[in-house]
């Protein structure tokens, strides 16, 4: 089942000063359960694409259709609502909020989702656990190492149980151990849960476990090759 399809998508920054076209005509169909990397040289439009699927940026041009939605067609307030059900981001920054504990950061989207408390202690320990951090889930992430709370990143993102994950460059600060770890975990939820996985990426690391490699040159898919036995 398709699950991200991207049409004619045109992306083009600062339009009414010196215009930068980072997507240029993307045609992309995604399916239910792909471990899948998009890579190019820096500038190539990767995570301009990642953001377009996720409705953080709009197309200026083409359609994108996003678990059977057409994303663009939403209001800000329903992308928004859209995005908490169903879509899970792992930022290269990490993105935890200082002042809580790495359960507490779990719990933070199932709290906006309003699910009941004890719902969402368990599924915030059953996560940190998931991901080996069940002696780390009192502590705030000034206190936990980069690997760490990329880790809590990624089971706060897969907190509400949604239907894909898009990680933007995930292990670029992370050593060879923890980048390995991290894809272990979710080499292993893609294959349990069937939580569809896609990566912008520079990191060899993570292209060499992909099953499927979609290659960006200037805006446009240059390659699109699916490797079997991966992950």
């Amino acid at each position: 089942m398709k699950v991200i399809t991207t049409k004619g998508v045109v992306k083009i920054y600062n339009p009414d000063k010196i215009p930068v076209k980072a997507l240029n005509g993307v045609d992309l169909e995604i399916t239910e359960g792909e471990f899948t990397a998009i890579v190019g040289p820096s500038g190539s439009g990767k995570t301009t694409l990642l953001n377009v699927i996720g409705g953080l940026d709009r197309p200026d041009e083409g359609d994108v259709e996003v678990g059977g939605h057409d994303i663009d067609a939403m209001s800000d307030n329903q992308l928004i609502d859209f995005r908490k059900e169903h879509i899970g981001f792992v930022f290269q920054a990490y993105n935890l909020i200082p002042v809580l504990t790495a359960r507490e950061n779990v719990e933070f989207v199932m709290l906006l989702q309003n699910r009941p408390k004890k719902e969402r202690r368990e599924r915030a320990e059953e996560l940190l656990r998931a991901v080996g951090l069940e002696d780390k889930m009192d502590k705030r992430p000034s206190e936990l190492s980069g690997g760490q709370q990329q880790r809590v990143a990624v089971a706060r993102a897969l907190a509400p149980k949604p239907d894909f994950i898009l990680a933007d460059e995930p292990t670029a600060n992370l050593d060879s151990k923890s980048t390995a770890n991290l894809l272990d975990i979710m080499a292993r939820l893609n294959e349990e849960e069937k939580i569809t996985f896609v990566f912008s990426t520079h990191d060899q690391r993570v292209i060499d476990r992909a099953r499927r490699v979609v290659t960006l040159v200037d805006g446009k898919v240059a390659t699109d090759e699916v490797r079997e036995g991966k992950v």
